[in-house]
């Protein structure tokens, strides 16, 4: 379990770098006459860094819904639009919604997901909540990367039903699809001195201590 804490740290470290080295693509201005392929890639790559969204592939539900490729991956990474939300995966978090649309078991990888112009609210209790009701505790959170896979649950996260969005946490917790939320801000410094001060005492000293590899 440790050292899966500590990989889980080094998996965010290297993510909030990319935050920190490079800023989002500019989000894309509204057009007349409807949304293109254009506007609709703009809008895609403005959910990751630039140097991750570059070579990022890009994908489009037809008119059916079926998901049609406008771009090849080059790094991994592939891009698009969900529920209105922009969003960059890595392959490791494409097949974790892949097993949840399909209610099945997700893969036991960890995988990172940009979503940093945030999301348009979710129920952080119900896997397949479509809108907000009176008790699936809807949240909406800002700028922010998800970690999927085995080390989201080693991070020591709060799984309250009700969490500070500002601030990271589990969502669908004690379910098969609990993956951790990390706030993010400009240079990528909030979801790391959040994650010292919520790690209920141990992820700090992994933190000084393990140099991404040293412990």
């Amino acid at each position: 379990m440790r050292f899966t804490r500590v990989f889980a740290i080094c998996f965010l470290a290297m993510a909030g770098s990319a935050i920190g080295q490079d800023k989002p693509a500019a989000k894309p201005a509204a057009k007349q006459g409807g949304s293109s392929d254009a506007a609709y890639i703009a809008k895609a790559l403005s959910a990751a860094p630039a140097s991750i969204s570059k070579e990022a592939g890009i994908m489009k539900p037809d008119k059916d819904g079926k998901m049609q490729t406008l771009r090849e991956s080059k790094n991994g990474y592939t891009c698009m639009v969900a529920l209105g939300s922009p969003m960059c995966a890595d392959a490791n978090s494409m097949a974790f919604f892949d097993a949840w649309m399909k209610h099945e078991n997700p893969p036991d990888k960890a995988g990172i997901t940009y979503m940093l112009r945030g999301d348009s609210g979710a129920s952080n209790t119900d896997p397949y909540g479509s809108s907000k009701t009176a008790d699936n505790h809807w949240i909406k959170t800002g700028s922010h990367i998800m970690v999927v896979g085995p080390a989201a649950k080693s991070l020591g996260l709060t799984d309250s039903p009700d969490p500070d969005p500002t601030k990271p946490y589990l969502m669908w917790a004690n379910t098969p699809y609990a993956h951790a939320m990390i706030p993010v801000s400009a240079g990528g410094a909030h979801s790391m001195s959040s994650m010292k001060s919520e790690g209920k005492g141990e992820m700090k000293g992994d933190m000084d201590a393990m140099k991404c590899g040293k412990k």
